[in-house]
């Protein structure tokens, strides 16, 4: 008898700017609170992350600027494009990454959204942000790995 192989949950959006601006320290998931037509709209895929990140007030977890698009024929109950949705973490988990935030200046960002078993979770990192000469170095470093394997091959 064959194993079934395990899925993978699918991605619906990516931060793509956040590997380039942060070096990622540990991950989480997390679950989101939303509204139906926010769902709806994810399924579409219409969400941006450009100005999101994890703000923590009164020992919860609040994503706050991502924009996900109103439903094209939600009718008259439209959600708020630009809202602040909770974050459903572990105590314990929004402790200590409050903790870290807030003691070794290191940020919390959304990393991506993706369906896992038919619910939408948010991947977030704990992330510390890199400067411009850094980005540049490690640009050069992989340029230099590149060149080296294209000669290897060569060879």
């Amino acid at each position: 008898m064959a194993k079934k192989k395990k899925k993978s949950p699918s991605s619906i959006a990516l931060n793509k700017q956040a590997r380039r601006n942060y070096e990622f320290i540990d991950t989480f998931e997390a679950g989101l609170v939303l509204v139906g037509t926010e769902v709806k709209s994810l399924r579409q895929g219409l969400v941006s992350f450009n100005d999101g990140y994890i703000n923590f007030k009164d020992g919860e977890a609040w994503l706050v600027g991502v924009y996900i698009a109103p439903y094209d024929h939600a009718g008259y109950t439209q959600h708020e494009p630009d809202r602040a949705r909770k974050l459903l973490l572990h105590a314990m988990e929004i402790e200590r990454l409050q903790a870290k935030t807030e003691q070794k200046g290191l940020t919390v960002v959304p990393v991506r959204l993706y369906f896992s078993r038919g619910k939408i979770k948010l991947e977030i990192a704990l992330a510390r942000g890199r400067n411009v000469h850094n980005r540049k170095d490690e640009l050069k470093r992989r340029d230099i790995e590149r060149d080296t394997a294209r000669q290897l091959v060569n060879y």
